[in-house]
């Protein structure tokens, strides 16, 4: 058997710098957290983005991930939503006593795997162990810090009449990919996780067009979540047209089996976007050409009409609501 993490490793002992020295901190070192010290010191100038969020993925590894890339590649993509360009991040475990340490190894290999991706640096951190039971194996708090170099203004509350709509890919895929895993599905078409650090992708957007009004990932709660947040926040309508979206047959396989809606299906690797019709062509076609976006879509349109609402136009001719998810429709999908 290998070695677990005991609560000893969380008490500031000997076990504690072990654990640092020899398991965490290597596999991510640079000079900044080199230095040790209780905050990291960066030299930065001009606007920034800050952003902060926590990770209880259950299972911790999934098809397609691990709970290190899904933290990472959360907060580069929540820094990338604004304009930003992700350049540091802030990493703390949470660990239950009993992990095993080559499992801690694992996720920390893909934490730098993802950080060296996306170009950005760990730079501090915080290491807790709590006792068994309490934790589920192990929980991910990180923040970062961005540069928004391109004078834009991104929001959700952005979204113009006339803009059109682009869906970076296929959707469901991370929620699907958790949920099977989780429950032991074993389905004829298997489902990968799509978590990515989109990052790089924002930035080739940007440099084709500064009309792109409104950006976000649609994570928990899915594209109709997403979508509602900018009808809401914008105060306009959205039209969106259902043949025009991607949906993998794994995922659409899963949720008929299941009787879910793949657009209340939490996304780790996808973006919505606002933009301007004039300069939607070559915000697409500069998108197709990143990894991530290959099926990158139009799926519809921001509208004067049905203000605060977004309206599906189905593939049967017919037109139906698409309202906020109520409850948590999967848990412990990030």
């Amino acid at each position: 058997m290998g070695e677990k993490i005991l609560l000893a490793h969380g008490s500031g002992s000997r076990l504690s710098h072990d654990l640092i020295s020899k398991v965490l901190a290597p596999s991510i070192m640079n000079p900044v957290l080199a230095r040790m010290d209780d905050s990291a010191v960066l030299n930065m100038s001009g606007k920034l983005a800050f952003t902060t969020d926590s990770y209880v993925v259950n299972p911790i590894f999934f098809p397609g991930g691990h709970i290190g890339r899904l933290a990472v590649c959360g907060t580069v993509n929540d820094l990338s939503m604004s304009g930003a360009r992700p350049l540091y991040i802030s990493l703390a475990l949470i660990i239950e006593e009993g992990l095993d340490i080559d499992d801690l190894r694992q996720v920390m290999a893909s934490v730098k795997d993802t950080a060296v991706e996306a170009g950005v640096q760990i730079v501090t951190g915080d290491t807790k162990v709590v006792d068994h039971g309490k934790a589920d194996r192990l929980f991910i708090n990180t923040s970062g810090i961005g540069l928004i170099e391109y004078g834009t203004d991104i929001s959700g509350s952005n979204a113009r009449p006339g803009d059109k709509i682009i869906l970076s890919g296929g959707i469901g895929e991370h929620g699907m990919a958790v949920m099977s895993q989780r429950e032991g599905l074993h389905l004829s078409l298997p489902v990968t996780s799509d978590c990515a650090p989109l990052n790089h992708l924002v930035s080739v957007m940007l440099s084709v067009s500064k009309n792109i009004h409104s950006l976000r990932d649609p994570t928990r709660g899915g594209l109709a979540s997403t979508l509602n947040e900018f009808a809401k926040q914008s105060d306009v309508g959205i039209t969106i047209e259902e043949d025009k979206i991607p949906v993998c047959d794994g995922v659409r396989g899963a949720c008929e089996l299941l009787g879910l809606d793949p657009l209340y299906i939490a996304n780790e690797g996808k973006l919505v976007a606002t933009v301007t019709e004039v300069d939607s062509g070559k915000v697409l076609s500069a998108m197709k050409k990143n990894k991530y976006a290959r099926q990158a879509v139009v799926i519809g349109e921001v509208t004067t009409e049905h203000r605060g609402r977004v309206v599906m136009k189905t593939s049967i001719g017919s037109s139906r609501i698409v309202d906020m998810p109520v409850g948590e429709i999967l848990p412990r999908i990030c």
